[in-house]
């Protein structure tokens, strides 16, 4: 069994000498009223990593640590700004096998092992409101580092940390770094103690060169690889959340893959598809697989706010009693199948290629070329298929046949976004007002679909009803109910697509 809990630090380095006069009395920092001696600890931690370091590589930490209050397996997570999340697991002698799991997206399924040990020597004082509640704590650490590895280097240093307590608020932390700031204490260089035990005693393996250190400034290949390394990283990190069903994760992880996809098919001027379409078909895979999660969590949301928007009288029968066991049959197992992708070895083999990818990008010759024009004429090629696809299905009458017309002018709207997106750094304004429009395009297909998709749901449900005598009425108001709100859509259609198809939009993207 695993908890978590988030952690917002800052480290400073501090003078070698034992002796701390150098620390300034911090009990004048606004809402600190005194600072307690708490007590002195010894600590012992094995960091255990890959053999190219691909833990430490993405910011990750994973440690078995004993002595202090909080012994056992800590898997820390990077998080913005100053805080990481530490997923803690008992005291074993082998690494757990949720923090392996936790660690598999960075680990790439690569073996862990022993790489470094910290013996830390920690004096601890609580920084103390009026109230006697403990507002942060500061810790000072003399450390001992030794390399498990061939090498068998070793450091030492001495450093400060100052960890808010949970609640408080994170402008103490700015306080406390101005009092130290004034007194000569800067902020560490380095993120973790492993960073910096790592940096002197074995640099990191150079790996495989970089395919894309030659790229100049401002070229195709710079901006387009900079979108896919953060769309990789995106989705590496939100692994973890997907397999705790951590809210909006799944659709999170879903996103990242379509606009990898989208990005790797838009810029194939850029990057060699004979490489990439078999990413591209891997992460179509990995979309669907989480999309029976993420598709089941909309449209239960959408039934219950319709159950719900109905006046008392219009609802007979035991219609939410039906549509809750619905969703937990339904729910439970489309989680697992979430879980399933995650753990089978057509992810593990996709995390490999996505890494490759990041790292020896398939580069062709207009990846040396400017961006403005390359960019340009890609996202202007992908808004010429969403035109080809929307034309007809507008013309088409309601209906199935225009349902899913409409449905795949939704599928090439979101490509034109991504392909945008991605270009927005390069070509600014033109293209992010283009991606706005349609982005507005886009929503009302998705409401028009979502009512599509719904209406089949709501007819399953009235009928599983009526094989037990229940009433049938409600069922038959919640889909007149969606058939109102397909067309409703398809009248908001003509002007907002009006408004992104505007040949000016164009023009000047092509500037």
């Amino acid at each position: 069994m695993v908890q978590s809990m988030q952690e917002t630090e800052r480290k400073y380095d501090v003078p070698s000498s034992s002796d701390t006069s150098w620390l300034p009395p911090l009990d004048r920092v606004e809402g600190v009223t005194s600072v307690v001696d708490r007590s002195i600890e010894e600590l012992d931690a094995v960091y255990y990593d890959t053999d190219d370091l691909r833990l430490s590589g993405s910011s990750a930490i994973l440690r078995r640590r004993t002595g202090g209050s909080d012994a056992g397996w800590h898997l820390k997570l990077p998080l913005p700004g100053d805080s990481r999340e530490e997923v803690q697991a008992a005291l074993t002698d082998a690494v757990p096998d949720a923090l392996r799991d936790l660690a598999l997206s960075r680990t790439r399924g690569a073996e862990l092992t022993p790489v470094v040990r910290i013996r830390s020597t920690r004096e601890v004082r609580d920084l103390v409101d009026a109230e006697g509640g403990v507002l942060a704590e500061l810790s000072i650490d003399a450390v001992r580092a030794q390399s498990l590895r061939a090498q068998g280097r070793s450091a030492a240093w001495r450093e400060m940390e100052v960890e808010l307590a949970e609640d408080a608020d994170p402008a103490l932390l700015d306080a406390v770094e101005k009092r130290l700031r004034e007194h000569g204490i800067a902020r560490a260089q380095s993120s973790s103690k492993l960073a910096r035990a790592l940096d002197e005693m074995a640099p990191v393996p150079a790996g495989e060169r970089d395919e894309a250190a030659d790229l100049a400034a401002g070229s195709a290949g710079e901006q387009v690889l900079a979108y896919v390394r953060e769309q990789i990283r995106v989705l590496t990190a939100l692994d973890p959340a997907v397999r705790r069903d951590r809210p909006d994760s799944v659709h999170r992880m879903r996103v990242a893959c379509r606009r990898l996809r989208s990005c790797l098919r838009s810029y194939r001027s850029v990057l060699d598809r004979e490489v990439t379409d078999a990413i591209r078909g891997d992460l179509k895979w990995l979309a669907s697989e989480l999309g029976a999660e993420r598709d089941q969590e909309v449209l239960m949301k959408r039934l219950t706010r319709g159950v719900k928007a109905l006046p008392g009288e219009l609802v007979l029968g035991p219609v939410s009693a039906r549509l809750q066991a619905w969703n937990v049959a339904r729910g439970s197992e489309s989680h697992q199948r979430s879980l399933g992708a995650l753990g089978s070895r057509r992810y593990l083999a996709l995390l490999g290629s996505l890494a490759a990818l990041g790292q020896q990008p398939p580069l062709r010759a207009k990846a040396g070329k400017a961006a403005d024009k390359v960019m340009a004429k890609a996202v202007l090629k992908e808004f010429d298929r969403l035109a080809q696809r929307m034309a007809p299905a507008l013309d088409l009458p309601p209906g199935p046949e225009r349902d899913v017309a409409l449905h795949e002018a939704r599928k090439a709207a979101k490509k034109v976004r991504y392909a945008a997106e991605a270009a927005r750094p390069t070509l600014g304004k033109p293209a992010k007002r283009l991606g706005k429009r349609v982005k507005a395009a886009q929503k009302v297909l998705g409401d028009h679909q979502d009512s599509v998709v719904a209406r089949g749901t709501i007819r399953d449900l009235a009928v599983a009803a009526q094989t037990t005598n229940e009433a049938g009425f409600t069922w038959g108001v919640l889909y007149g109910g969606e058939q109102a709100v397909a067309h409703t859509r398809e009248r908001e259609l003509l002007t907002v697509w009006e408004r992104a198809s505007a040949p000016k939009l164009r023009k000047r993207l092509s500037r």
